[in-house]
């Protein structure tokens, strides 16, 4: 599966300013040499997209929904091609890539199923003396020119998220793609433009500038840019919120989730759920389980339990099918990673297992450690690698306050028997989403996904964010 030279800016591919190597994480050798943009391109492309604005907007909505869903199908078929790309631009072990192209593809149907659910209503305006005679009524308009920047570890699906809706709701986008893995993403983009001129529509209606800050900087600022939707860390994730105001933002900032265990747990369903969703893309995913709270009555068990696990999880290279855990995007991560641990080990935290890196010195060995202190970044900020963190409380009612206890709020779990906890954490937990008997990490591509406090502000999934990337506009009528 290739692609033009270039990049796609405007309704062709032009040629980059510079260019760079990509590298496979896990031994640094060459995957390719990958275009990269400027500041003067990005505003090209910005420039490029407003003018298209009013005709993507006009899109009827067949037409939409034909290049959604023939994007969808397109991908499907691009799977395998794309998952070996995947694999060697992120790192990341296959079953996750093979999980994200799934994903993947029905984010795109059921954007194109949202098309024909985008419509607005009437509007009783007889309530009031002032409406009497009146006819009301609105409806949801494209926003204008939208940006999608997204992250180093699930590319291809994060990219979808900002495109597909954008597309839905008639909107020109523009995609900056992590530096470190553009690669798939560009041939994302590449199919969706043929998609696009198949149809009709112009290619121009989804662009794609790589580069480094200021590429982010001009893109997010541009006068002519309207919403901006962006997964990453808090730190940027705030600054494009002040940079880009008064334009729209929906900001996925990630967390630190926590997995509550109760006293009448399955415990050993709740061991597997740490093991299955700690360490997936070796830990690097933003609702991976990082915090586990555990109730005093069955702590012991429980870490003896899983403890048991760990030695299960097989590290080592992403290209085969039984790895689970490999090496981070780069080496800077892993040390920063093995930092945190040996912080929080200094500041008091005992060891269960890991907090090494693997005979081959490639990889962090999966780590779980205890009791580590508040304060800690292991504990409150976002470790980003494959380490889980345990903690007891007496409590129920003390878990859950120490959920709450952190400045993010995205996803978090509780294993229970009881409905009475379960139903409460629903009520209690300061998250996006609550996810009872099933680890944190679960996500439905078509459900509302968000987080609260410094893990983000707006919704993603295709209903949700078609309505970020949209307005409503009233019409009211003296007949």
């Amino acid at each position: 599966m290739t692609c033009p030279e270039g990049l796609p800016v405007g309704d062709g591919w032009v040629t980059a300013p510079s260019s760079g190597l990509v590298r496979f994480p896990y031994d640094g050798g060459v995957i390719a040499e990958a275009p990269i943009g400027d500041a003067d391109l990005a505003a090209r492309a910005v420039e490029h997209a407003a003018t298209v604005r009013v005709q993507v907007a006009e899109l009827p909505a067949g037409v939409r929904r034909q290049v959604l869903a023939g994007v969808a199908g397109t991908l499907a078929e691009a799977v395998p091609e794309l998952v070996d790309l995947l694999v060697l631009e992120t790192g990341k072990p296959r079953v996750d890539c093979q999980v994200e192209m799934a994903r993947a593809v029905a984010t795109w149907q059921s954007a194109a199923d949202e098309v024909a659910h985008l419509h607005g209503e009437t509007v009783p305006l007889d309530l009031q003396p002032s409406g009497e005679g009146l006819f009301g009524y609105w409806t949801r308009r494209p926003v204008g020119v939208v940006v999608g920047i997204a992250g180093f570890n699930y590319p291809v699906l994060l990219a979808s998220h900002k495109i597909a809706p954008a597309l839905a709701a008639g909107c020109p986008v523009i995609v900056k793609p992590a530096p470190a893995t553009p690669l798939a993403t560009l041939r994302l983009v590449h199919l969706v433009r043929e998609q696009l001129v198949a149809a009709g529509a112009p290619a121009g209606a989804v662009q794609l500038v790589t580069g480094d800050t200021e590429v982010g900087r001009t893109l997010t600022t541009h006068p002519e840019v309207a919403a901006v939707s962006f997964t990453g860390s808090a730190a940027v994730g705030h600054r494009i919120a002040r940079d880009a105001a008064p334009r729209k933002v929906v900001l996925e900032l990630g967390s630190n989730a926590a997995l509550v265990v109760a006293a009448d747990a399955d415990l050993d369903a709740a061991a597997d759920a740490v093991v299955r969703g700690g360490f997936y893309a070796s830990g690097q995913a933003c609702i991976s389980v990082q915090r586990v709270v555990v109730v005093a009555a069955v702590a012991e068990e429980f870490e003896k339990r899983l403890a048991e696990r760990l030695p299960d999880v097989v590290v080592g290279d992403p290209r085969d099918a039984g790895t689970r855990v490999s090496a981070l995007i780069d080496e800077t991560a892993t040390e920063r990673v093995l930092d945190w641990v040996a912080r929080a080990r200094t500041a008091g935290a005992r060891l269960i297992a890991g907090g090494v890196r693997d005979a081959g010195g490639r990889c962090i060995v999966p780590t779980l450690l205890a009791d580590v202190p508040d304060g800690e970044p292991a504990w409150d900020e976002e470790i980003f690698g494959p380490v889980v963190c345990l903690r007891t409380v007496p409590d129920l009612d003390t878990a859950y306050d120490l959920v709450n206890a952190s400045r993010y709020g995205l996803h978090a779990a509780v294993y229970t028997s009881g409905l009475r906890a379960a139903l409460e954490a629903v009520e209690r937990l300061e998250v996006g989403g609550v996810v009872v008997n099933e680890v944190p990490g679960y996500r439905s591509d078509i459900a509302p996904y968000g987080g609260v406090k410094d893990s983000g502000i707006g919704r993603e999934g295709p209903r949700f964010a078609i309505e970020e990337m949209t307005v409503t506009r009233m019409a009211v009528i003296r007949p």
